[in-house]
C-alpha cells in the first residue's frame, strides 16, 4: 500500500519560451531583417541615383558644351601678277573644331587692309564642314592693290573675318557659333615674301 506520508514530487516548471513569446520573437526578427533589406534597397537607389547624376552632369560638361572653333591663315604666299597695282594673294584657312559634333558654317568674306585701315582686298571662304574634333583646311586666294610701302617694300596688312555656323551635337541639336580671325603680317613686295604671320 502507498504510504499515506509519502508526497508527490512537483512538477518542474517550463523552462523554454512559451509558443506567444517565441511568436512576437519571430516576428521582430523578421520585421528587423525586412528593415534591413528596405535600408538596403533605398541606399542601392540613392547610390544609383547619385552616380546617374554624375553621368549627366559629366556629359552635359564634357560632350554638349559648345566651344567657339578657332580660325587661323597659314601658308600665306603672294606674287606679282604683272600689274604693279595688283598682287596675287593665297593662304590656307585652318578652321580648328574642338567640339563634339561637327561644325558647318556659312560662307564669308575675309577683308585685307593697311596698317591705316584702308581696305586692300577681300578673300573669299566658302561654306564647308569641319569634323567632330578636327580641323578644316581651306585654300582661299585674291588679289590686294597694295598701297606705297616703306622704304625697304615692307607692307603691314591685316586680315579679319566672321565665320557664322552651327555645332551640331548628338545629330538633333544644334547650337550657332560664330568664330573671328583676325591675323597681321609683314609683306615684301620686291621679294614676295611674307613675315610676322601672327594670328589671334
Amino acid at each position: 500500500m502507498d504510504n499515506p506520508n509519502q508526497q508527490g514530487y512537483p512538477l518542474a516548471p517550463a523552462t523554454g519560451p512559451r509558443s506567444d513569446e517565441e511568436s512576437v520573437t519571430n516576428y521582430r526578427s523578421e520585421q528587423a531583417m525586412k528593415k534591413k533589406k528596405r535600408m538596403k534597397c533605398l541606399a542601392y537607389i540613392a547610390i544609383f541615383a547619385v552616380l546617374q547624376a554624375i553621368i549627366i552632369v559629366v556629359f552635359s560638361v564634357v560632350f554638349l558644351r559648345v566651344k567657339t572653333p578657332k580660325v587661323r591663315l597659314e601658308q600665306v604666299t603672294i606674287a606679282n601678277t604683272g600689274n604693279d597695282n595688283i598682287v596675287s594673294f593665297s593662304a590656307g584657312v585652318t578652321v580648328k573644331n574642338t567640339n563634339y559634333g561637327r561644325y558647318k558654317f556659312d560662307s564669308s568674306l575675309a577683308t585685307i587692309t593697311s596698317q591705316n585701315g584702308v581696305v586692300l582686298g577681300w578673300l573669299a571662304i566658302p561654306e564647308a564642314r569641319a569634323g567632330a574634333r578636327s580641323t578644316k583646311r581651306i585654300l582661299v586666294a585674291g588679289n590686294l592693290t597694295p598701297p606705297a610701302a616703306d622704304s625697304n617694300g615692307n607692307l603691314s596688312v591685316s586680315i579679319g573675318a566672321n565665320v557664322r555656323g552651327k555645332v551640331e551635337l548628338l545629330r538633333i541639336m544644334k547650337r550657332k557659333k560664330s568664330a573671328d580671325m583676325f591675323c597681321t603680317m609683314i609683306i615684301n613686295l620686291p621679294t614676295n615674301s611674307v613675315k610676322n604671320l601672327v594670328c589671334k
